[in-house]
This record gives structure tokens, sequence and C-alpha cells, in this order.
């Protein structure tokens, strides 16, 4: 059987009437509900439907589901789908679940770190990597100068962080050492 992926969460619950508020990682959130029943991961089986919209998350009725109480129990529920169950990724898009984890080495040599998460805070996708023996991050741009090779099947990718960047990173370190030391 595939890996799990995340393709929403129920952040909250809405009204008394069991509807819940789902953040959808599809691209296009509508369609989380367009994939079936998806399941938590005790595997439990979710039928959805996108009722509208409501401050940036879905307002979805899930079957069996009909008020507050039961809704609210919810809250927090990752939904999930078999990674054989989507359909290919194009040639120049990648499902998040595929980069979170690889490794990132910088274009001008080394190391960079590992691929902690994909995040997106509205201007587009930002590649969260954990720095080596550390638990700082570094966020990157996620676009093809940044981000000019990936590797799926060698599990890395290549980073040319933006000038600067890593400089900060820097910086933090030698003032934290200077605050504790």
């Amino acid at each position: 059987m595939a890996e799990p992926v995340t393709l929403g969460v129920i952040v909250g619950v809405h009204g008394v009437r069991g509807l819940v508020r789902v953040k959808s990682f599809t691209e296009d959130p509508d369609d989380i509900a367009a994939y079936g029943p998806l399941k938590d991961d005790a595997g439990k089986s979710y039928k959805l439907e996108v009722t509208g919209r409501a401050k940036g998350v879905l307002l979805v009725r899930i079957a069996g589901v009909g008020d507050r109480n039961a809704a609210e129990a919810l809250k927090g529920t990752e939904l999930l789908i078999d990674r054989d169950r989507l359909p290919e990724a194009d040639e120049d898009e990648f499902y998040h679940a595929d980069l979170i984890g690889l490794q990132a080495d910088q274009v001008a040599g080394g190391t960079l770190g590992t691929v902690a998460a994909v995040q997106n805070f509205g201007a587009g996708d930002l590649l969260e990597i954990r720095l080596p023996d550390s638990r700082k991050t570094v966020l990157v741009p996620f676009d093809e100068s940044t981000v000019p090779e990936i590797d799926l099947e060698g599990g890395r990718l290549l980073v040319d962080p933006p000038a600067g960047l890593l400089d900060e990173a820097s910086d933090e370190d030698r003032k934290a050492e200077a605050d504790h030391g």
C-alpha cells in the first residue's frame, strides 16, 4: 500500500449543524471532495461535501456528522488519501509530500539541509529547510531560479539561495552565541 498523503486538515467547526472548516492542500481547494472518501491516520473514512468558503478555508459537510459536538471532536484531523490514488504530476509539478525529506544541496557546493516542509503564506511556495545539526530552518522560494534541479529518485534537490539568506542565519547564530556566553 502506498504512503498516505494529506489533502487537508479539519481546523474548526462552523455553526451548530455539524459543518467543519477544512484547510485544503489541493491545487484547487474545492477538489478535496473530488477524490472520494478520505481517511484519517486510524483508517476511518470520511465522505466530504464542500458547501462553501469562509475566511480562506472550506466549509464542509461530512457524512454522519450532524451536530457541533461531533464536528468539534474532529478538529485537528488530517484528511488523507493513498498516494497511488493521486494523478501523476506533470513534469514541472511536485506533490509537497514528495519534496519533504529531500536533501537540499547548494549549487555552490555543500549540503544546506533537509526539506522539512513546504509553506505558502500567500506569495508562493517556500521550502522550509532544516539546517544540519540544528533545530533552525531557513525558508527559500520554491521557484526555478532558486531550486534549479529536483531529483526525486536520487532524494535530493539543488538550491541556489538568494544573496544574504545564509548570512542572516549565520548572523543569528553569532548573536545567539554572544547572548548566551
